[in-house]
């Protein structure tokens, strides 16, 4: 029997990652990445690369095999081709000291630039072109002016980490200072904890990368991100509307399911690469990878009149034909958070603290609550709901405000909504659609809601398992007289048989 026993297997495509928000970047992941840079700058001896995030050095590494083959004929002798490469071309900083051994490692075969087994035999100190100094948050308000970090999650003693990451704190390495780099390249930490209670979210912090990386005037940036900028992300508002904007972000790589790229690892609404080129603007090139099949599409990332990317390519033409009509948004009937104010927080723990009771009682109003009760319903008195108080004698229609799903297709996308009968209300697990007279109505606001159709578009704005308010923006509200079908909507928004099949490949029915 005759077996392989030279197999070498990549140690950086073996390591066990920090966290699902520190996640190194496979070699074969950071060489697609890299691909998206013009060929011709691997035979340019002045290009200049920076990874600014630097975890494993897998970006470096792979770098300078292209520039080790791509200017051989200029530079024939190796040695001095690798300290011209590695002196001139390469840099980095490292988001901890641990990460900057483990990628002057992986670039120079050595934890120090310039002790014996360093293949670049020009380097007067250890840290080479690997750079790595404790910065500092900047408190104001019990907060870091920089990155937004929580002072009481953050501030530690001297020694621990606290992920006041160089690149963003204005604390970039002397030699980086006065330097044009042609790339800015990496993976980015992608969040911090805020410290509030159990409603904050965690915020965004890859955003801030990015916003450091334009301000360097690079030719190239090329960053691997989580996917949720598109349509939502605390606090991201602002950075949305700036990369939508901007024609100089030339291509986008999607991928639904993170695991595609990470394996192992968990993002909810997948993750994305970019190219955002300086000199040069238009149209986006749009790559989206799930559902086993990669769509191409060279369009704006922006659609007339919209304010969100749509993230899959053969749902634009969809899109279009549903917004023709100019009907009123659904999300006009659907509550925010919390409908009728029975809650509130007391440190990180969600407290329903208006009085109620287990059984029903005279003039008492029901209340539907998801993981409070152990049957899902109790009893309170009138006075302490404090609002929509002219929702609790109508029929209406709650649902989840949050439901978690496989990245497999199709999808489900919401939980099943149900009609609640007059004098009832909900905690904040569940939104409350409309108000109506009758039962009727409810059921056929029901009967929309489980259609593919409807959530098809809601399933574009969702892309974690929260489902607010604003996710119901693509939806457009029908005449609630009658039930509603797929057929019928289908029919009525003359969809062609390919977007039909595109959108039941999307989404399951809902028994």
């Amino acid at each position: 029997m005759k077996t392989q026993n030279n197999y070498n297997p990549d140690v950086l495509s073996c390591l066990a990652n920090l966290s699902s928000d520190e996640v190194f970047t496979p070699p074969k992941l950071a060489n697609e990445i890299l691909d998206l840079l013009p060929k011709e700058i691997w035979k340019d001896k002045n290009a200049t690369f920076l990874d600014p995030v630097c975890k494993s050095g897998v970006f470096l590494r792979e770098i300078a095999k292209r520039l080790l083959e791509g200017l051989k004929d200029e530079i024939p002798d190796v040695q001095k081709r690798i300290n011209h490469i590695y002196s001139k071309q390469l840099f980095g900083i490292g988001i901890t000291e641990l990460t900057s051994f483990l990628s002057r490692r992986s670039l120079y075969c050595s934890k120090a630039a310039n002790k014996k087994y360093s293949v670049a035999t020009i380097f007067n100190d250890e840290q080479g072109n690997i750079f790595f100094d404790i910065a500092d948050h900047d408190w104001k308000n019990g907060r870091c002016s920089f990155c937004g970090a929580s002072r009481s999650e953050y501030e530690r003693e001297k020694g621990l980490e606290t992920h006041a990451y160089q690149f963003i704190h204005n604390n970039l390495p002397n030699i980086t200072n006065d330097m044009k780099f042609d790339v800015i390249i990496g993976n980015p930490p992608y969040q911090l904890n805020t410290g509030g209670s159990v409603e904050s979210q965690a915020i965004p912090i890859y955003n801030k990368f990015i916003e450091q990386a334009k301000k360097l005037k690079p030719r190239y940036i090329s960053m691997i991100i989580p996917s949720r900028w598109f349509t939502g992300g605390f606090g991201l508002d602002k950075f949305r509307e700036s990369m939508l904007q901007d024609d100089r972000l030339r291509v986008i790589h999607d991928y639904i399911d993170a695991n595609d790229c990470f394996p192992g690892v968990q993002i909810k609404g997948g993750v994305c690469y970019f190219l955002w080129d300086r000199d040069n603007t238009g149209l986006c090139k749009v790559y989206t990878h799930g559902n086993q099949a990669i769509s191409y599409s060279e369009r704006p990332l922006l659609e007339p009149e919209l304010s969100t990317f749509i993230r899959w390519n053969e749902a634009v033409s969809i899109i279009h034909k549903v917004r023709s009509k100019d009907e009123p948004s659904f999300s006009d009937i659907v509550s925010p958070r919390d409908p009728f104010g029975l809650n509130y927080f007391e440190g990180k723990r969600e407290i329903m603290f208006k009085k109620f009771q287990y059984k029903p009682f005279k003039n008492g109003v029901a209340i539907y609550s998801q993981g409070w009760l152990k049957d899902g319903i109790s009893y309170t008195d009138r006075k302490y709901i404090t609002t929509r108080e002219e929702l609790i004698g109508k029929w209406k229609v709650y649902i989840s405000k949050a439901y978690g799903a496989s990245e497999n297709y199709p999808h489900q996308i919401l939980n099943k909504p149900f009609i609640g009968k007059p004098e009832s209300c909900c905690n904040m697990t569940y939104l409350v659609i409309g108000g109506y007279d009758k039962k009727e109505t409810a059921s056929n606001v029901v009967s929309y809601i489980q259609t593919r159709f409807f959530r098809f578009l809601v399933g574009l704005l969702k892309n974690t398992q929260n489902a607010y308010r604003q996710v119901y923006s693509f939806v457009p509200i029908q005449d609630f007289s009658e039930s509603w079908t797929d057929e019928k909507l289908y029919k009525k928004y003359k969809l062609t048989k390919e977007e039909i099949e595109f959108i039941e490949s999307m989404i399951r029915p809902m028994n």
